[in-house]
């Protein structure tokens, strides 16, 4: 067996060994780009400080390089062996450099190197779930502009309560995912702390320079304490991951409307062909399969969010080995929310509006309050005009003015306020979009010759 990072030369169970291991080989995968470098940053950090020569910074700087296209491309392996990605990283930077590879690892520990690398990680995956985001925000403003009049029934208690339109309702969602753009700040300014230095939560008794490699990186600050740099593993991950299933929060209502409205009973929706699938029994089905899965991501969400809550939670301070497992719950959020993005930002533009189905739905009912408040207009008091509608619709002689009055204010079925969203979506898009040059200005720093 190869030789751990931490091994002293005494034989390791082999059961122990992989209990320990689990699947970290398989998730590390996605961590090594990132690994990569925060690693090099680490080394041109301890070349400016006088802890390692010049060039064997650049032939470190060189090699993480290399390593980390490797990654990106998939060509990167570790072995059960090796134990984690830290330790193949290590070993293929010892062998293609030699003694340079071995002098890496001076001035931290695994615990900040790991928190280094999914720190890089889940601040490259934020960014990504904010631009999909902001792109099925955009679909939905689409979609409410191209049916901003066309009549719906509005509902409460999923029954038919006040007239509404689908382009109110596709507002609803676009209004939704612009307020979770504006949140995306504050998980990012959680996020953008750099931890390395903090090694296993004590620092390490070396001049090192914490604020050079965190400018190096692109972040905005230090995580000062190095025992809340190892308290934050999971609260980070949690604050990341409540914020996507918030998100999937405002689109499981959207997805639970469109499963209702496109019913048979319904029809005021339907899912063009090729988003649906068939039955292996029954020769007419058009399941709308596309629809519940994204649904049930919307779940799966909030459970593998709860993972994390409940693997993190419960601990003293400091590091602690559970830690591990809160990696393969976050890496799956994480995926399983882009997924879910991408996929409604193809299912919305792709919906088909029978508009005279919802239209014949709007029956005068839906008109109650609106006839209370014609009547408020003509000098009754509310409580006796709300009477006076009640005893129309119970004796049968209600007949509403459906054009007496028109909401026009600001969020009214007349004023979806449009113009408005579009500027705070370019705003949100603005941010991401030069975030992103800034990370990956950085990025293009560390890798410098």
């Amino acid at each position: 067996m190869a030789e751990t990072l931490w091994g002293k030369g005494q034989p390791l169970d082999a059961a122990i060994h992989a209990f320990t291991v689990g699947d970290d080989p398989v998730v590390d995968l996605s961590l090594v780009p990132h690994d990569a470098l925060g690693s090099a940053a680490h080394a041109r950090m301890l070349a400016h400080v006088g802890l390692l020569a010049p060039d064997a910074a650049s032939s470190l700087v060189a090699a993480l390089h290399a390593l980390h296209d490797e990654a990106r491309a998939g060509r990167f392996t570790i072995r059960p062996e090796q134990e984690d990605g830290h330790t193949a990283l290590e070993a293929a930077l010892v062998e293609r450099t030699g003694e340079a590879g071995k002098r890496i690892h001076l001035a931290r520990s695994r615990n900040d190197q790991v928190l280094l690398a999914l720190r890089l990680f889940m601040r490259e995956e934020l960014l990504a779930l904010g631009a999909r985001t902001a792109e099925l925000a955009g679909t939905f403003l689409d979609f409410a502009q191209a049916h901003a009049d066309l009549p719906l029934p509005g509902y409460t208690h999923l029954r038919r309560a006040m007239p509404s339109t689908f382009g109110l309702w596709g507002m609803a969602f676009a209004e939704g995912l612009l307020e979770e753009l504006e949140a995306l700040k504050g998980v990012w300014g959680r996020l953008d702390r750099c931890p390395l230095g903090a090694a296993a939560g004590f620092g390490v008794p070396l001049p090192i320079d914490r604020e050079y490699v965190a400018r190096l990186l692109g972040f905005s600050r230090v995580q000062r304490s190095p025992i809340d740099a190892q308290d934050s593993r999971g609260r980070h991950e949690a604050a990341l991951l409540t914020w996507a299933c918030s998100v999937a929060g405002t689109l499981e209502k959207w997805l639970w409307d469109v499963q209702l409205y496109s019913m048979d009973e319904f029809g005021f929706l339907a899912l063009p062909d090729a988003f649906t699938t068939g039955s292996s029994i029954m020769p007419q089905k058009k399941n709308p399969d596309v629809v519940e899965l994204a649904r049930g991501r919307c779940r799966e969400l909030r459970g593998l969010a709860h993972q994390v809550e409940a693997v993190a939670g419960g601990l003293p301070s400091s590091y602690h080995r559970d830690f591990q497992l809160l990696k393969r719950p976050t890496l799956q959020a994480l995926t399983s929310a882009k997924a879910l993005l991408e996929v409604l930002s193809r299912l919305v533009p792709a919906l088909k509006v029978n508009a005279e189905k919802a239209r014949a739905a709007c029956d005068d009912t839906l008109y109650a309050a609106h006839h209370a408040y014609a009547l408020v207009a003509k000098g009754q008091p509310f409580r006796d005009a709300y009477r006076e509608v009640g005893r129309q619709l119970n004796d049968g002689s209600f007949q509403p003015d459906r054009g007496a009055l028109t909401a026009t204010h600001l969020g009214g079925a007349g004023n979806l306020g449009l113009a408005t969203a579009r500027e705070e979506l370019t705003d949100a898009r603005d941010w991401l979009t030069r975030t992103h040059a800034q990370q990956a200005e950085a990025a293009s720093r560390v890798w410098a010759p």
